[in-house]
């Protein structure tokens, strides 16, 4: 049985093993709506769906697809779920975020970098958060460990988890996907992320990584 959402991407049953695949299998082309200094940021709303497995035989990763069915980011270079360092790969392996898992105190968080000079660690947040039902994470910028340095926010409740900036602006919205057709979701490992205008999106992605290691969801 096959499966067919607005993304172009379908879901095969074969066997015991979900597979999801690209119609399309190419690098993101810049075009209309599109920033030209970047490939990574939109003047528009974009939405990516997140396969939580690899396309590599006996990997752990994630893959992920942007709205016409083409691969544009996946995780695949590492095979254990108590790894401590990962890199958020374009289509070809060029890496854009190289993610290594941090210790301080008594608790562990992940530290982010590119090539640029973008230092970014996302750790839980201890503070008490007035909904019961929700829980959040930081995200600071920088190499230091100051509270006080930019930051941004993941509030996670229940299936939806959302990224925040420090004037609580949505950036990002994750959650399960559901089929368009019959709103039946795909299962627990396929995602939908929705990166609002003007965001780079190669950052979210990379947090949204650090925040599945920091979950054990990688």
């Amino acid at each position: 049985m096959q499966i067919f959402s607005n993304d172009r991407i379908w879901v095969c049953p074969e066997k015991n093993m979900t597979q999801i695949h690209p119609v399309l299998a190419l690098p993101m082309a810049s075009g209309a709506g599109e920033d030209k200094s970047s490939p990574y940021l939109t003047t528009e709303q974009e939405s990516f769906t997140i396969w939580m497995r690899s396309l590599v035989c006996h990997s752990k990763g994630c893959t992920v697809f942007n709205s016409k069915g083409n691969l544009i980011y996946r995780v695949d270079n590492y095979d254990s779920k108590s790894c401590s360092e990962v890199s958020l790969m374009a289509l070809y392996g060029e890496a854009l975020f190289t993610l290594r898992q941090k210790n301080s105190g008594l608790y562990k968080y992940w530290e982010g970098h590119n090539s640029t000079g973008t230092i970014f660690r996302v750790r839980k947040n201890f503070k008490i958060w007035p909904n019961g039902s929700s829980s959040s994470y930081k995200v600071s910028m920088g190499s230091g460990k100051d509270d006080q340095q930019s930051c941004y926010k993941i509030v996670n409740n229940k299936s939806v988890f959302t990224i925040e900036d420090g004037s609580g602006r949505l950036m990002a919205e994750v959650k399960k996907k559901q089929s368009n057709v019959n709103g039946l979701d795909f299962g627990e490992d396929v995602l939908t992320m929705m990166v609002e205008p003007e965001v780079d999106h190669s950052f979210i992605m990379g947090i949204v990584i650090a925040y599945g290691l920091l979950k054990c969801k990688l």
